[in-house]
């Protein structure tokens, strides 16, 4: 094996390390599996009886989570016994309506509620935000897509492959910058022990 080889194969260790444990933490990872990116609002900021909702949703075909963010109304008070349910149903009508209730999660004072839907299929969906307390109650509709959940785990390193792209093209350039500098400074040493 020649000296240059024996170079290129020490100058690749680190990186293959590096190659190889990502490959093993997206292989094995299985928190992430049907997740292609955060939730989106649906109903942003919306006055419903008592209080102000925003309904965020991550409308994957299967199980989906929804998430009510919970805020009083200018001048008011989140009541007490409120109590929020996710009703969902194809716009096609093809199925009934089912509703879901969502539990109290308090975040870090920010009143969240959550429960997780069901979506058969790639179609769009009516939900319905439902609100009920003493104070009042009221709904809000909105629509959106059920969409496929992707690759599960294989998504990250689908979505990494163009960063991994142009760090191997780095690493080229790179590689063949410092040869060019080297063959440089071998040439020019060359030429000063041949100069009398």
């Amino acid at each position: 094996m020649s000296s240059q080889t024996k170079k290129l194969f020490k100058s690749m260790h680190i990186p293959l390390e590096c190659a190889v444990a990502f490959l093993a933490m997206t292989l094995s990872s299985s928190t992430a599996r049907a997740h292609n990116g955060p939730p989106f609002p649906i109903i942003t900021d919306q006055r419903v009886g008592p209080c102000i909702v925003s309904l965020w949703i991550h409308p994957d075909i299967g199980t989906s989570p929804i998430f009510v963010l919970v805020d009083p109304a200018p001048g008011g008070a989140i009541p007490k016994d409120l109590k929020i349910a996710i009703g969902i149903q194809p716009v096609g009508g093809r199925l009934a309506e089912v509703v879901y209730p969502a539990s109290i999660a308090d975040q870090r004072g920010q009143l969240e509620y959550k429960t997780d839907v069901q979506f058969d299929q790639q179609e769009f969906w009516s939900v319905r935000l439902i609100l009920t307390s003493s104070a009042g109650g009221g709904e809000s509709l909105a629509k959106v897509e059920a969409t496929p959940v992707g690759y599960g785990r294989w998504d990250l390193l689908l979505f990494a492959l163009p960063f991994l792209a142009v760090g191997f093209l780095w690493f080229k350039v790179m590689t063949k910058r410092r040869r060019q500098r080297k063959l440089r400074l071998q040439q020019a040493s060359f030429a000063d022990m041949r100069l009398p």
